[in-house]
Order: C-alpha cells, then structure tokens, then sequence
C-alpha cells in the first residue's frame, strides 16, 4: 500500500489480525441477489484492466484520498500483463460504472480495491467474483480488513498465526480464475449462498 495518491513509496501490511472472506458462507443481501439475477449490468473480466485501477484510485464522496499512487499502478499493470491480476467489470451503455481488481496466486485471492458510479455496482462485482473464485476451485479471499461494508457479506477477522496457515494450503491449491461463468453457475452459486435481509 502507499500513504497516499502522491506518495513516492509503498510499504508492505502485515496485521495481527486479517480480514477474509469464506467462500462456503458468502452472504448476499436479498435485494442485492434480485439484481444480480436481473442482470443490470453487463459483467466483464480482464476487459480493461487500467480503466478498473483508475476508478479504484479516484477520490470518491467518502474519500478524498486513495492508497493507490503511480507505483502501485505500474506494479499492478505488470501483475496483470503476467496473468496474475484479474477484475470484475459492471459495465452499462458501453461505460465501465463499477469494478473490483485483485491478485490470484494459487488458490488464494487477494481483493485489493473496488468503485462504483452506479448503485450495486461494487456489490455486484463482488457477487461475481466470488462465483469465479468458488466455481475455479480457489480456497481463500483475503479482503486485508474489515469494513461494516464488507461484513454484510460475512467477512471476518481471524489471527495473524490462522491466516499463514489458510495461505498456505491455498497457494498450494491449483485454481482458475474463469473470466466467463459455465451456464447456471451463478445461478447454483446464488442458491448456495446465505441470503440476509428482509423481504422475500
């Protein structure tokens, strides 16, 4: 990470706690799966890497700064020009309106940032890529910390000592990240999940 857009220099985190996302009780709230399944946005992946990273890095309404400077930019590209970084894309009327990117390394995952212009559009990339990381076989979603935002969706803290354990038979895992779902695999995803909220 970097202190800040205009920081020369970026430092690495290593917290004793860390915030995951398990994939076998990822929770959806009920609106948000009605709108995934009606299909309001267009859904790519690896589209276009450096408009994703940008929307990642501008200010948004709560937050006049990102952690995202030139150099976690130029690292990132790299990873991706290599394979190893992937996003999730809502795209709507031919514009990019949300998005998320990350890096996958064995059967691990590891979300870095996401942005939205639209609403859900965050949410529902995230639905995505976790129907992705379980279709494709990944063991692990580390999501660095836990915010109340991504709580909802039934992330959770654990310690430093379990989180090296999961990394490390997850990195050992074979995975693919698939860029395109097999048909109903949303759809069987969907029905595994938690579903929180009221309303039917």
């Amino acid at each position: 990470m970097a202190e800040g857009r205009d920081a020369q220099t970026v430092y690495w985190i290593d917290p004793e706690r860390r915030g995951i996302m398990p994939l076998e009780s990822f929770h959806v709230p009920r609106r948000l799966r009605r709108t995934v399944r009606h299909g309001a946005f267009e859904i790519r992946c690896d589209s276009d890497f450096h408009a994703v990273i940008a929307g990642c890095a501008d200010p948004g309404p709560d937050r006049a700064d990102t952690w995202i400077n030139p150099e976690i930019v130029r690292l990132y590209s790299g990873l991706f020009e290599m394979g190893n970084c992937h996003t999730v894309e809502c795209w709507q009327d031919g514009e990019l309106v949300g998005g998320l990117y990350g890096v996958a390394l064995g059967g691990a995952f590891f979300g870095e940032s996401m942005f939205s212009r639209a609403r859900d559009a965050s949410k529902v990339a995230l639905v995505h890529l976790v129907a992705r990381l379980v279709t494709g076989g990944f063991r692990l979603l580390d999501a660095q910390f836990v915010t109340e935002h991504l709580a909802t969706f039934g992330a959770l803290e654990i310690p430093r000592s379990q989180y090296r354990r999961m990394l490390a038979e997850a990195v050992a895992t074979h995975a693919v990240f698939p860029t395109a779902l097999p048909k109903d695999a949303l759809d069987r995803f969907l029905q595994g999940c938690t579903i929180v909220g009221e309303g039917r």
